[in-house]
């Protein structure tokens, strides 16, 4: 559906500029718009290679099993019908961890993990659990204490303190994870009505 609506939005931007009578402006555009893509590409690479690092070193030492094991008891309120112990709250947990720390692209493969091993749970067959509609809204929203994704953007732009969005962005993502929580709830209990 996505690659219809860009290939509208593209067949769109083309019929405007030959209306307007302004095609000379296409493959200008084209190829600049190109060159930023590349240029962001390149700056990220070295950001999320660094952040990439420090997640493997916090594995490695230990911090990220202590931020499993401060997340664990909210997993469990919020995942009762998930066994504590398993591949499923696992990677629910490792997904938490690192949505935490910014890095929504190591994020993925624990939320797909996760949601994989929760459809193994589900005794709903193909229609998704109240344990994988709270996860997906939990992982959509997820409180970030350190955007490094966005920071990596904000670098490879020519942000003068790229960092200096911490405090706001602790305070969105805290507020958007509560409202997705309590949303789920409230149509939860709505839906089963």
């Amino acid at each position: 559906m996505i690659g219809y609506l860009w290939a509208a939005l593209i067949l769109l931007s083309f019929l405007t500029a030959a209306m307007r009578g302004d095609m000379a402006v296409i493959t200008p555009a084209i190829f600049s718009a190109a060159e930023s893509g590349v240029k962001v590409a390149f700056g990220l690479i070295g950001t999320m290679t660094f952040w990439l690092g420090i997640m493997k070193l916090l594995e490695s030492s230990g911090i990220i099993k202590l931020l499993n094991r401060a997340l664990r008891p909210l997993a469990r309120l919020l995942f009762p019908k998930v066994p504590e112990e398993g591949p499923a709250m696992d990677a629910i947990l490792m997904n938490l961890s690192t949505n935490i720390l910014g890095l929504g692209n190591a994020a993925t493969p624990f939320g797909i993990k996760a949601m994989e091993e929760m459809q193994k749970l589900n005794p709903h067959g193909r229609t998704a659990s109240d344990e994988m509609c709270t996860f997906l809204a939990l992982n959509t929203s997820s409180i970030t204490l350190v955007p490094t994704t966005v920071m990596a953007l904000r670098a490879s732009a020519g942000a003068a303190n790229p960092a200096d969005i911490l405090g706001s962005t602790v305070l969105a993502t805290l507020c958007s994870t509560l409202v997705a929580l309590l949303m789920d709830r409230l149509l939860r209990k709505k839906v089963k009505r």
